[in-house]
């Protein structure tokens, strides 16, 4: 028994000893925990809780310091994550529109894309609207009418007659919060129009923002121009961020075969121009005799990419992802200029600090969790290869010619891997020929896209951009082949339903604990993962889901979910559909048996297990009769004797409703409910449409 206790005591200390060095790798983890605290918090901490909070880390990081022990110091980071957030809450806090409007609108042009609907879509600055004396700083509006020639022009002062609204709450308790992101956005109202848009006055004097977008806008113009219908937009999609003009249905198919995220400016967009800027000045400064002997190539290579990093990032309009991309881009960059290991876990680490302490509320959104997820899992993997024999011998002999061809496989493999899970949580839906399309298209876009783009960008001032945008073009169309091929296969898509809330915290720790622990503890990453996945096996979806305005509801019967209308609420209806991990489109769900109408105009339901549901129309009801539910948009009070009702005041103060079964009780939940009094959260809850 003794020798037992030994050896396992003697294998704990080598297990942890193993992690001796690797306290830094969790720090961005420690900042990112107290981040993600601050936002599933229902109350705003107040001055006095934050104040304790800076207090307790700063007191951590001295004892930290003192007593060299890891831990105390990722306490204060968790503490001092809970503070950065409010902060960055209260530095972006911006008027938010009260209520609906209707009217005159007049503003500056400062943004350009598209809606879902296919609809251009600006963002102003300098809101003008008659009446309201508290105005939001920006407003985005879908334009569905006329557009005046000129009105698009960057820094152009446009009117319009418009409907705006404050931004729309969760279309189920629970869902993606949009008042939240338009929040760290400064939007404060979205809308559209039918009517003319006007220019009320041509682009002015420009700051350097605006005149980097005019920038932006004329050279997506430019590309579009001189390059055909398919490749224009795709062009200038990835080198200025402008997609208002990519085609619906190339949209969709770059979805469904996992390659959208070739449009979005990120890391490999990123990664490829900087490693490609470098590759070529270093060339360019050996290829003088005895040149390289008297300049540090390497590191002017890496300054002219790091220079080259920050024109790219200012040219594609500087989103949170492509913010992302240039850190990380950047501190590799930055360990080459300082001698140091450029591909290392601690780099990666050093990068995810930079972002969080920029942008902490990008640690809640799909961009960074897969960005970091991928980086990590690849700079794990290729660390772990290094030393093996086999991928020693790859580089030796005749080999040497397949190790591009592996590391592009192992690549794929290993980043499609390390987002997979992060991408069926917030997407609910997984390409099956993903892996395919990413393996023959991804190589078209280093080799034939990217240096193309380069050249055309260097050789357009002299007239001489026609053959690389020629090489550009054909790249192109061979993604989109790709795309259209793996989109259009039968069942391309994997439908997936939105597991519980502990899924994406479990996932987390057992990727961390694989790609952060040394040895064998970190096969201890599998138990999270598996149980994870365990969970996500049998999600308890709402069996009843009631609109913010009460005019459609969706009962979960066993063949799917049947809703209760077949116009309206469309946007909220898909969103039902995606989140049950249904590929049914609203028509079709309507479509479905299980409701029926009364000559009143009421809809009935039977919940299968549970009881009927009654949907009406009425003002008042004289019981609940047979009824569990009731819901009525017009439907006054809270008690129907006896039965839960969704009348007019509940779905004004909670906005939508799900019926959920928890610990073998039935309980309504809202959208209030789950988001709490933030101050995002201000404005409307129930009873808006979509804009």
């Amino acid at each position: 028994m003794g020798r037992t206790r030994a050896r396992l005591a003697a294998a704990l200390r080598d297990l942890a000893e193993a992690q001796r060095g690797t306290g830094f790798l969790w720090s961005p983890v420690a900042l990112g925990t107290g981040i993600v605290v601050y936002f599933s918090l229902l109350e705003e901490p107040g001055a006095g809780v934050l104040a304790c909070l800076c207090g307790i880390s700063a007191a951590c990081c001295w004892l930290a310091r003192r007593w060299h022990f890891t831990p105390i110091m990722l306490m204060g980071l968790v503490a001092a994550g809970v503070v950065l957030a409010a902060l960055q809450t209260e530095r972006v806090r911006a008027p938010v529109l009260a209520g609906d409007y209707r009217g005159p609108v007049t503003g500056r042009l400062i943004g350009l894309d598209r809606s879902a609907a296919n609809h251009v879509r600006v963002t102003l600055d300098r809101v003008v609207l008659p009446g309201r004396t508290e105005v939001p700083e920006r407003v985005r509006v879908s334009l569905a009418g006329f557009i005046a020639p000129g009105a698009l022009e960057p820094g152009a002062t446009i009117m319009m007659q418009a409907w705006i609204a404050p931004p729309n709450a969760p279309v189920e308790p629970g869902g993606f919060d949009f008042r939240r992101h338009a929040w760290f956005q400064k939007i404060g109202a979205v809308g559209y129009t039918r009517d003319p848009v006007m220019v009320a006055e041509p682009p002015g004097r420009q700051g350097p923002a605006l005149k980097i977008f005019a920038l932006r806008m004329t050279m997506a113009d430019w590309l579009r121009l001189r390059m055909d219908a398919e490749a224009g937009p795709f062009a200038a999609a990835i080198l200025t961020g402008d997609r208002s003009a990519i085609d619906p249905s190339q949209m969709q198919d770059l979805r469904v075969s996992n390659l959208a995220h070739l449009l979005a400016i990120s890391g490999l967009h990123m990664g490829l121009l900087t490693g490609f800027v470098f590759a070529v000045v270093r060339l360019a400064l050996a290829l003088p005799p005895g040149l390289a002997l008297w300049l540090p190539a390497k590191k002017l290579a890496a300054a002219a990419a790091l220079a080259f990093g920050l024109f790219y990032l200012a040219l594609s309009g500087a989103s949170v992802a492509t913010q992302r991309a240039f850190v990380m881009a950047a501190v590799a960059l930055l360990a080459v200029l300082l001698d140091r290991p450029v591909l290392t876990l601690r780099a990666v680490a050093i990068a995810a600090l930079i972002v969080l302490l920029l942008d902490p509320v990008s640690i809640t959104g799909p961009g960074f969790q897969m960005s970091f997820a991928a980086t990590t899992a690849l700079v794990a993997a290729f660390a772990a290869l290094r030393p093996t024999r086999a991928w020693q011998a790859l580089g030796r002999g005749r080999l040497r010619y397949l190790k591009w061809f592996v590391v592009l496989a192992i690549t794929s493999f290993v980043a499609g891997a390390a987002t997979a899970p992060f991408s069926a949580y917030h997407f609910n839906a997984l390409g099956k020929y993903g892996y395919l399309a990413n393996l023959t298209a991804v190589p078209a876009m280093g080799l034939l896209v990217v240096p193309s783009a380069m050249a055309a960008l260097l050789l357009a001032p002299i007239g001489l951009a026609e053959v690389p945008l020629a090489v550009m073009s054909a790249g192109i169309h061979h993604i989109l082949r790709v795309a259209h091929w793996a989109a259009t296969r039968e069942d391309a898509l994997l439908h997936i339903a939105t597991g519980p809330s502990s899924v994406l915290p479990l996932i987390t720790l057992g990727a961390l604990m694989l790609f952060l622990l040394r040895g064998r503890m970190r096969l201890a990453g599998l138990g999270p993962a598996v149980l994870a996945l365990l969970v996500w096996q049998s999600p308890e979806r709402p069996l009843l889901l009631v609109a913010e305005n009460g005019r459609m509801m969706g009962l979960l019967m066993r063949e799917g979910r049947v809703l209760s209308a077949g116009r309206g609420n469309g946007f909220a209806a898909g969103i039902w559909l995606e989140n049950d991990g249904s590929g049914a489109d609203p028509a079709a769900a309507f479509a479905r048996e299980g409701l029926r109408r009364d000559d009143d105009g009421n809809i009935l339901g039977d919940l299968p297990g549970v009881g009927a549901v009654l949907w009406t129309g009425r003002e008042t009801v004289a019981g609940c009769g047979k009824a569990m539910v009731i819901v009525g948009p017009k439907l006054s009070g809270s008690d129907a004797g006896g039965c839960l009702l969704v009348g007019k005041e509940a779905l004004a103060a909670g906005g939508a409703h799900a019926l959920v079964m928890r610990g073998g009780e039935l309980k309504l939940e809202t959208v209030a409910d789950r988001s709490g009094v933030r101050p995002w959260t201000v404005g409307r809850i129930g009873g808006g449409r979509k804009p």
